[in-house]
């Protein structure tokens, strides 16, 4: 009995996460006009995003080989958008790179929260209060 309960679980949460994962903002991030003809150079725009986001995926951005520059800026600290600017070496483009970069930057953040919850659940660990 336990069996069916757990595969019924596991099915109710496959199919939490497929309508969490097509649920889309499609104005969250925008392409900035100036972006070069062949797609190796271009900028983007993400809505409610701050240096947090900002320096994680142009670090991770960076470290990719194909990637020639990748920088970002805050317009206005009043603002809550950041811009983004991805120059590619032409063998991908500079959409594939932000793709890329942004598939890589989750993944890191989910093998940190798998590590984390495996410590926590382990425990062991001594807290000390002030």
């Amino acid at each position: 009995m336990a069996d069916s309960e757990d595969v019924s679980m596991v099915e109710e949460k496959v199919e939490q996460t497929e309508e969490q994962e097509q649920e889309y903002d499609l104005e969250k991030i925008k392409l900035l006009p100036g972006s070069s003809d062949d797609g190796t150079a271009a900028s983007f725009q993400i809505i409610d995003e701050d240096h947090t986001l900002g320096n994680a995926i142009r670090y991770i951005i960076m470290k990719n080989p194909e990637v020639e520059f990748c920088g970002y800026s805050i317009p206005h600290p009043s603002e809550n958008k950041l811009n983004i600017r991805i120059q590619t070496y032409g063998n991908i483009t500079a959409l594939e790179a932000l793709h890329q970069g942004l598939d890589n930057l989750a993944e890191l953040c989910t093998v940190i929260e798998d590590r984390f919850s495996e410590k926590i659940e382990a425990g062991g660990y001594k807290t000390v209060e002030p």
